[in-house]
Protein backbone atom coordinates (compact mmCIF):
# COMPACT_ATOMS: atom_id res chain seq x y z
CA UNK A 1 0.00 0.00 0.00
CA UNK A 2 3.19 2.78 0.41
CA UNK A 3 4.50 1.68 -2.64
CA UNK A 4 0.94 2.40 -4.28
CA UNK A 5 0.31 5.49 -2.63
CA UNK A 6 3.59 6.95 -3.93
CA UNK A 7 2.63 5.87 -7.45
CA UNK A 8 -0.72 7.62 -7.07
CA UNK A 9 0.84 10.68 -5.86
CA UNK A 10 3.58 10.73 -8.51
CA UNK A 11 0.48 10.31 -11.19
CA UNK A 12 -1.39 13.01 -9.51
CA UNK A 13 1.75 15.35 -10.04
CA UNK A 14 1.90 13.98 -13.51
CA UNK A 15 -1.29 15.25 -15.07
CA UNK A 16 -0.77 18.66 -13.02
CA UNK A 17 -3.09 18.25 -10.29
CA UNK A 18 -2.22 21.00 -7.50
CA UNK A 19 0.30 20.03 -4.50
CA UNK A 20 -2.78 19.92 -1.93
CA UNK A 21 -4.82 17.97 -3.86
CA UNK A 22 -2.55 15.67 -4.94
CA UNK A 23 -1.28 15.12 -1.37
CA UNK A 24 -4.56 14.70 0.39
CA UNK A 25 -6.45 12.55 -2.24
CA UNK A 26 -3.54 10.32 -2.79
CA UNK A 27 -3.60 9.18 1.00
CA UNK A 28 -7.19 9.72 1.36
CA UNK A 29 -7.84 7.01 -1.45
CA UNK A 30 -5.07 4.47 0.30
CA UNK A 31 -7.44 4.81 4.01
CA UNK A 32 -10.42 4.22 1.74
CA UNK A 33 -9.13 1.20 -0.21
CA UNK A 34 -8.09 -0.12 3.13
CA UNK A 35 -11.42 1.04 5.05
CA UNK A 36 -9.39 1.94 7.91
CA UNK A 37 -10.38 5.43 8.62
CA UNK A 38 -13.55 7.42 8.45
CA UNK A 39 -13.50 9.96 6.05
CA UNK A 40 -15.32 12.50 8.93
CA UNK A 41 -11.89 11.65 10.72
CA UNK A 42 -9.90 12.68 7.64
CA UNK A 43 -11.81 15.88 7.19
CA UNK A 44 -11.14 16.49 11.04
CA UNK A 45 -7.06 15.75 10.70
CA UNK A 46 -7.06 18.10 7.62
CA UNK A 47 -8.79 20.57 10.44
CA UNK A 48 -6.56 20.46 13.56
CA UNK A 49 -3.31 20.44 10.96
CA UNK A 50 -3.92 24.15 10.47
CA UNK A 51 -5.84 24.64 13.66
CA UNK A 52 -2.42 25.70 15.56
CA UNK A 53 -1.87 29.44 16.92
CA UNK A 54 1.82 29.31 15.64
CA UNK A 55 0.76 29.20 11.99
CA UNK A 56 -1.44 32.25 12.69
CA UNK A 57 1.83 33.79 12.46
CA UNK A 58 1.87 32.63 8.84
CA UNK A 59 -0.68 35.19 7.21
CA UNK A 60 0.69 38.13 9.19
CA UNK A 61 3.99 37.86 8.02
CA UNK A 62 2.62 37.67 4.72
CA UNK A 63 0.45 40.41 5.10
CA UNK A 64 3.35 42.46 6.62
CA UNK A 65 5.75 41.82 3.46
CA UNK A 66 2.70 43.14 0.76
CA UNK A 67 2.39 46.10 3.07
CA UNK A 68 6.12 46.81 3.14
CA UNK A 69 6.25 46.33 -0.81
CA UNK A 70 3.30 48.62 -1.30
CA UNK A 71 4.21 50.87 1.31
CA UNK A 72 7.64 52.14 -0.04
CA UNK A 73 9.86 50.42 2.89
CA UNK A 74 11.08 48.24 0.46
CA UNK A 75 12.21 51.10 -2.21
CA UNK A 76 13.74 53.36 0.77
CA UNK A 77 15.71 50.32 1.91
CA UNK A 78 17.47 49.60 -1.65
CA UNK A 79 18.68 53.74 -1.94
CA UNK A 80 20.13 53.02 1.19
CA UNK A 81 21.63 49.85 0.02
CA UNK A 82 22.58 51.41 -3.26
CA UNK A 83 24.02 54.62 -1.68
CA UNK A 84 26.09 52.41 0.34
CA UNK A 85 27.61 49.99 -2.51
CA UNK A 86 27.00 52.18 -5.41
CA UNK A 87 30.98 52.70 -5.35
CA UNK A 88 31.95 48.83 -5.57
CA UNK A 89 32.82 46.74 -8.47
CA UNK A 90 29.12 45.03 -9.11
CA UNK A 91 27.36 47.50 -6.88
CA UNK A 92 23.76 47.00 -8.06
CA UNK A 93 24.19 43.96 -8.16
CA UNK A 94 25.37 43.47 -4.27
CA UNK A 95 22.70 46.26 -3.57
CA UNK A 96 19.90 43.49 -4.76
CA UNK A 97 21.31 40.75 -2.37
CA UNK A 98 21.87 43.42 0.78
CA UNK A 99 17.85 44.45 0.23
CA UNK A 100 16.60 41.17 0.17
CA UNK A 101 18.18 40.57 3.46
CA UNK A 102 16.58 43.42 4.86
CA UNK A 103 13.03 41.97 3.04
CA UNK A 104 13.51 38.86 4.14
CA UNK A 105 14.19 40.40 7.65
CA UNK A 106 10.19 40.90 7.65
CA UNK A 107 8.53 39.00 5.18
CA UNK A 108 9.86 36.06 5.48
CA UNK A 109 8.69 34.32 1.86
CA UNK A 110 11.66 33.71 -1.18
CA UNK A 111 9.15 34.50 -3.85
CA UNK A 112 7.40 37.64 -2.32
CA UNK A 113 11.19 38.90 -1.58
CA UNK A 114 11.83 38.40 -5.19
CA UNK A 115 9.05 39.91 -6.26
CA UNK A 116 9.29 43.19 -4.32
CA UNK A 117 13.17 43.83 -4.86
CA UNK A 118 12.93 42.26 -8.35
CA UNK A 119 10.69 44.61 -9.71
CA UNK A 120 13.33 47.83 -9.02
CA UNK A 121 16.88 46.47 -9.34
CA UNK A 122 16.48 44.05 -12.25
CA UNK A 123 15.34 46.83 -14.60
CA UNK A 124 17.60 49.26 -13.28
CA UNK A 125 20.54 46.38 -13.20
CA UNK A 126 19.78 45.91 -17.31
CA UNK A 127 19.78 49.82 -17.54
CA UNK A 128 23.25 49.79 -16.22
CA UNK A 129 24.86 47.48 -18.93
CA UNK A 130 24.30 44.11 -16.61
CA UNK A 131 23.33 40.91 -18.85
CA UNK A 132 19.81 40.72 -18.68
CA UNK A 133 19.83 37.02 -17.66
CA UNK A 134 22.80 37.39 -14.79
CA UNK A 135 20.11 40.45 -13.71
CA UNK A 136 17.30 37.98 -13.14
CA UNK A 137 19.70 35.11 -11.72
CA UNK A 138 21.29 37.01 -8.76
CA UNK A 139 17.28 38.31 -7.75
CA UNK A 140 15.76 35.03 -7.85
CA UNK A 141 18.87 33.42 -5.71
CA UNK A 142 18.37 36.36 -3.71
CA UNK A 143 15.57 35.54 -2.63
CA UNK A 144 16.01 32.83 -1.51
CA UNK A 145 17.73 34.58 1.66
CA UNK A 146 13.74 34.89 2.21
CA UNK A 147 13.12 32.12 4.20
CA UNK A 148 16.59 31.84 5.95
CA UNK A 149 16.69 35.18 7.80
CA UNK A 150 14.46 35.03 10.58
CA UNK A 151 11.22 35.68 10.71
CA UNK A 152 10.63 32.97 8.10
CA UNK A 153 7.21 31.15 6.96
CA UNK A 154 9.03 27.81 6.15
CA UNK A 155 11.00 27.97 10.06
CA UNK A 156 7.49 28.48 11.36
CA UNK A 157 6.52 25.41 9.59
CA UNK A 158 9.46 23.08 10.73
CA UNK A 159 9.23 24.04 14.25
CA UNK A 160 5.38 23.37 14.25
CA UNK A 161 6.11 19.88 12.59
CA UNK A 162 9.23 19.09 15.10
CA UNK A 163 7.68 20.51 17.92
CA UNK A 164 10.94 22.95 18.17
CA UNK A 165 10.65 26.09 19.79
CA UNK A 166 10.12 28.82 16.72
CA UNK A 167 11.98 31.47 18.81
CA UNK A 168 15.05 29.53 18.78
CA UNK A 169 14.81 28.28 15.15
CA UNK A 170 14.63 32.11 14.30
CA UNK A 171 17.84 32.87 16.94
CA UNK A 172 19.47 29.92 14.85
CA UNK A 173 18.62 31.16 11.35
CA UNK A 174 20.69 34.44 11.49
CA UNK A 175 24.77 33.41 11.37
CA UNK A 176 23.39 31.01 8.38
CA UNK A 177 21.17 33.50 6.87
CA UNK A 178 24.26 36.18 6.64
CA UNK A 179 26.74 33.50 5.80
CA UNK A 180 24.55 32.92 3.14
CA UNK A 181 24.20 36.48 2.26
CA UNK A 182 28.20 36.93 2.54
CA UNK A 183 28.98 34.21 -0.05
CA UNK A 184 26.38 35.57 -2.53
CA UNK A 185 27.87 38.92 -2.69
CA UNK A 186 31.36 37.62 -2.94
CA UNK A 187 30.38 35.78 -5.79
CA UNK A 188 28.56 38.41 -7.68
CA UNK A 189 31.60 40.95 -6.70
CA UNK A 190 33.69 38.17 -9.07
CA UNK A 191 31.79 38.03 -11.71
CA UNK A 192 31.17 41.55 -11.79
CA UNK A 193 34.83 42.00 -11.66
CA UNK A 194 35.50 39.69 -14.81
CA UNK A 195 32.79 40.85 -16.64
CA UNK A 196 33.05 44.49 -15.79
CA UNK A 197 29.88 45.45 -14.68
CA UNK A 198 28.79 48.59 -12.12
CA UNK A 199 31.42 50.79 -9.90
CA UNK A 200 32.31 54.53 -9.99
CA UNK A 201 28.66 55.77 -9.34
CA UNK A 202 29.43 58.60 -6.59
CA UNK A 203 27.34 59.05 -3.22
CA UNK A 204 28.72 61.48 -0.57
CA UNK A 205 28.39 61.12 3.16
CA UNK A 206 25.64 63.98 3.12
CA UNK A 207 23.69 61.64 0.89
CA UNK A 208 24.43 58.40 2.67
CA UNK A 209 23.05 60.46 6.17
CA UNK A 210 19.62 61.28 3.85
CA UNK A 211 19.29 57.69 3.02
CA UNK A 212 19.80 56.73 6.01
CA UNK A 213 17.24 59.52 7.46
CA UNK A 214 14.41 57.92 4.74
CA UNK A 215 14.63 54.76 5.29
CA UNK A 216 15.38 54.49 9.39
CA UNK A 217 11.73 53.66 9.90
CA UNK A 218 12.20 51.04 7.42
CA UNK A 219 15.19 49.72 8.91
CA UNK A 220 13.46 49.98 12.60
CA UNK A 221 10.87 47.40 11.01
CA UNK A 222 13.34 43.89 11.54
CA UNK A 223 14.76 45.93 14.86
CA UNK A 224 11.44 45.63 16.66
CA UNK A 225 10.11 42.48 15.38
CA UNK A 226 13.26 40.52 16.04
CA UNK A 227 14.54 42.51 19.21
CA UNK A 228 11.21 41.81 20.43
CA UNK A 229 10.74 37.75 19.80
CA UNK A 230 14.63 37.36 21.54
CA UNK A 231 14.09 40.26 24.14
CA UNK A 232 10.78 37.30 25.30
CA UNK A 233 8.41 40.85 25.01
CA UNK A 234 6.26 39.07 22.71
CA UNK A 235 6.01 35.57 20.68
CA UNK A 236 6.78 35.21 17.19
CA UNK A 237 3.04 35.28 16.37
CA UNK A 238 2.73 38.30 18.19
CA UNK A 239 5.09 39.55 16.50
CA UNK A 240 3.77 39.13 13.01
CA UNK A 241 0.93 40.99 14.18
CA UNK A 242 2.97 43.67 15.35
CA UNK A 243 4.85 43.54 11.75
CA UNK A 244 1.50 44.32 10.58
CA UNK A 245 0.40 46.92 12.49
CA UNK A 246 3.87 48.76 12.21
CA UNK A 247 3.40 48.32 8.48
CA UNK A 248 0.01 50.31 8.30
CA UNK A 249 1.02 52.94 10.51
CA UNK A 250 4.11 53.39 8.23
CA UNK A 251 2.39 52.79 5.25
CA UNK A 252 -0.35 55.35 5.57
CA UNK A 253 0.14 57.53 7.96
CA UNK A 254 4.22 58.43 7.91
CA UNK A 255 5.26 57.31 4.25
CA UNK A 256 1.74 57.83 2.82
CA UNK A 257 2.26 55.81 -0.28
CA UNK A 258 -0.53 53.28 0.94
CA UNK A 259 -3.99 54.49 -0.10
CA UNK A 260 -7.66 53.41 1.80
CA UNK A 261 -8.27 51.84 -1.56
CA UNK A 262 -5.14 50.10 -2.15
CA UNK A 263 -6.05 47.75 1.34
CA UNK A 264 -8.41 45.88 -0.25
CA UNK A 265 -5.78 44.33 -3.11
CA UNK A 266 -3.03 43.97 -0.66
CA UNK A 267 -5.81 41.97 1.48
CA UNK A 268 -7.12 40.63 -1.29
CA UNK A 269 -3.40 39.21 -2.36
CA UNK A 270 -2.59 38.12 1.46
CA UNK A 271 -5.41 35.70 1.44
CA UNK A 272 -4.66 34.05 -1.39
CA UNK A 273 -1.24 33.42 -0.54
CA UNK A 274 -1.96 32.56 2.76
CA UNK A 275 -4.83 29.79 1.56
CA UNK A 276 -2.56 28.22 -0.83
CA UNK A 277 0.28 27.60 2.23
CA UNK A 278 -2.79 26.29 4.19
CA UNK A 279 -4.47 24.09 1.84
CA UNK A 280 -0.85 22.68 1.63
CA UNK A 281 -0.49 21.91 5.39
CA UNK A 282 -3.86 20.26 5.36
CA UNK A 283 -3.41 18.17 2.63
CA UNK A 284 0.11 17.25 3.24
CA UNK A 285 -1.45 15.91 7.21
CA UNK A 286 -2.99 13.68 5.54
CA UNK A 287 -0.54 12.38 3.69
CA UNK A 288 2.04 12.33 6.69
CA UNK A 289 -0.66 10.72 8.87
CA UNK A 290 -0.48 7.84 6.59
CA UNK A 291 2.99 7.34 6.48
CA UNK A 292 3.58 7.73 10.46
CA UNK A 293 0.23 4.81 11.08
CA UNK A 294 2.38 2.68 8.45
CA UNK A 295 5.72 3.17 10.69
CA UNK A 296 7.54 4.81 7.70
CA UNK A 297 9.70 6.99 9.26
CA UNK A 298 10.84 4.32 11.78
CA UNK A 299 11.66 1.80 8.84
CA UNK A 300 13.68 4.47 7.21
CA UNK A 301 15.72 5.53 10.36
CA UNK A 302 16.08 1.57 10.33
CA UNK A 303 17.48 1.43 6.87
CA UNK A 304 19.45 4.52 6.73
CA UNK A 305 21.45 3.46 10.14
CA UNK A 306 21.70 0.18 8.50
CA UNK A 307 23.42 1.23 5.37
CA UNK A 308 26.01 3.48 8.04
CA UNK A 309 26.21 4.70 11.37
CA UNK A 310 28.80 7.40 10.43
CA UNK A 311 26.70 10.56 10.91
CA UNK A 312 28.68 12.14 8.03
CA UNK A 313 27.65 9.84 5.72
CA UNK A 314 24.63 10.33 6.62
CA UNK A 315 24.26 13.70 6.86
CA UNK A 316 25.42 13.93 3.10
CA UNK A 317 22.42 11.14 2.27
CA UNK A 318 19.96 13.44 3.71
CA UNK A 319 21.30 16.32 2.59
CA UNK A 320 21.09 14.86 -1.26
CA UNK A 321 17.61 13.90 -0.39
CA UNK A 322 16.26 17.38 0.85
CA UNK A 323 18.01 18.58 -2.49
CA UNK A 324 15.96 16.53 -4.54
CA UNK A 325 12.84 16.81 -2.79
CA UNK A 326 12.87 20.59 -2.99
CA UNK A 327 13.51 20.76 -6.38
CA UNK A 328 10.37 18.58 -7.39
CA UNK A 329 7.88 19.48 -4.71
CA UNK A 330 6.86 23.11 -3.29
CA UNK A 331 8.78 24.21 -0.28
CA UNK A 332 5.47 23.90 2.44
CA UNK A 333 4.80 20.41 1.53
CA UNK A 334 8.05 19.09 1.81
CA UNK A 335 8.42 20.55 4.67
CA UNK A 336 5.34 18.40 5.91
CA UNK A 337 5.98 15.56 4.73
CA UNK A 338 9.44 15.21 5.27
CA UNK A 339 9.78 16.70 8.78
CA UNK A 340 8.71 13.16 10.33
CA UNK A 341 10.48 10.99 7.84
CA UNK A 342 13.91 12.54 8.42
CA UNK A 343 13.49 14.48 11.98
CA UNK A 344 14.19 10.71 13.54
CA UNK A 345 16.74 9.78 11.35
CA UNK A 346 18.41 13.20 12.90
CA UNK A 347 17.76 12.64 16.22
CA UNK A 348 19.14 8.95 15.81
CA UNK A 349 22.33 10.46 14.63
CA UNK A 350 22.30 12.90 17.66
CA UNK A 351 21.72 16.18 15.43
CA UNK A 352 20.31 18.64 17.55
CA UNK A 353 16.40 19.63 15.66
CA UNK A 354 17.20 23.28 16.02
CA UNK A 355 20.71 22.65 13.49
CA UNK A 356 17.91 20.10 11.81
CA UNK A 357 15.56 22.70 10.66
CA UNK A 358 18.04 24.65 9.54
CA UNK A 359 19.71 22.38 7.13
CA UNK A 360 16.28 21.46 6.05
CA UNK A 361 15.72 25.46 5.22
CA UNK A 362 18.66 25.88 3.12
CA UNK A 363 18.45 22.62 1.11
CA UNK A 364 14.91 23.56 0.17
CA UNK A 365 16.10 27.23 -0.05
CA UNK A 366 17.87 25.91 -3.30
CA UNK A 367 14.27 24.33 -5.15
CA UNK A 368 13.57 28.28 -5.62
CA UNK A 369 16.10 28.09 -8.10
CA UNK A 370 16.01 25.32 -10.10
CA UNK A 371 13.94 23.97 -12.23
CA UNK A 372 11.35 22.36 -12.81
CA UNK A 373 9.55 24.13 -9.87
CA UNK A 374 12.26 26.70 -9.36
CA UNK A 375 9.27 29.88 -8.17
CA UNK A 376 12.24 32.26 -7.46
CA UNK A 377 12.93 31.65 -11.19
CA UNK A 378 9.64 32.36 -12.86
CA UNK A 379 8.49 35.22 -10.73
CA UNK A 380 12.25 36.80 -11.20
CA UNK A 381 11.37 35.80 -15.30
CA UNK A 382 8.69 37.31 -15.54
CA UNK A 383 9.87 40.97 -14.34
CA UNK A 384 12.40 40.85 -16.60
CA UNK A 385 10.52 39.16 -19.40
CA UNK A 386 13.05 37.15 -20.35
CA UNK A 387 12.24 33.22 -21.37
CA UNK A 388 12.59 30.58 -18.42
CA UNK A 389 14.97 28.22 -20.24
CA UNK A 390 17.66 31.44 -20.80
CA UNK A 391 18.14 31.28 -17.20
CA UNK A 392 19.35 27.85 -16.74
CA UNK A 393 23.28 28.88 -17.33
CA UNK A 394 23.41 31.86 -15.60
CA UNK A 395 22.22 30.12 -12.38
CA UNK A 396 24.47 27.61 -12.27
CA UNK A 397 26.92 29.13 -10.13
CA UNK A 398 24.42 30.30 -7.60
CA UNK A 399 23.21 26.84 -7.10
CA UNK A 400 26.92 25.81 -6.66
CA UNK A 401 27.79 28.64 -4.12
CA UNK A 402 24.64 27.66 -2.02
CA UNK A 403 25.51 23.65 -2.32
CA UNK A 404 28.28 24.69 -0.81
CA UNK A 405 26.51 26.97 2.08
CA UNK A 406 24.64 23.59 2.54
CA UNK A 407 27.67 21.68 3.48
CA UNK A 408 29.24 24.50 5.60
CA UNK A 409 26.33 24.84 7.31
CA UNK A 410 25.65 21.37 7.93
CA UNK A 411 28.84 20.21 9.19
CA UNK A 412 30.08 23.10 11.37
CA UNK A 413 26.67 23.23 13.90
CA UNK A 414 28.08 26.19 15.66
CA UNK A 415 26.46 28.46 12.66
CA UNK A 416 23.40 27.53 13.63
CA UNK A 417 23.37 27.25 17.61
CA UNK A 418 25.65 29.46 18.48
CA UNK A 419 22.86 32.05 19.63
CA UNK A 420 20.54 28.96 20.73
CA UNK A 421 20.93 28.55 24.63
Amino acid sequence: MSVLLFVLLFVLFLINVPIAIALGMSASLIFIIQDSVPLVAIMQRMFNSVDSFPLLAIPFFILAGKLMETGGISKRLIHLANVIFSRVRGGLAIVSIVACAFFAAISGSAAATTAAVGSILIPAMVKKGYDKNFATAIQATGGTVGIMIPPSVPLVLFGVAAGVSISDLFIAGIIPGVFVVVSLIILVYVISLFKGYGGGEAYGFIDFLKALKDAFLALLMPVIILGGIYGGVFTPTEAALVAVVYGLIVGILIYREIKWKDLMEIFTSSIITTSVIMFIIAGASIFGYYLTRERIPAQITELMLGITDNWIIALLIINLILLIIGIFLETAAAIIILTPILAPVAQALGIDMVHFGIIMIVNLAVGFITPPVGINLFVASNIAGTRFESLLRAIIPFIIVMIINILIISFIPALSLFFVD
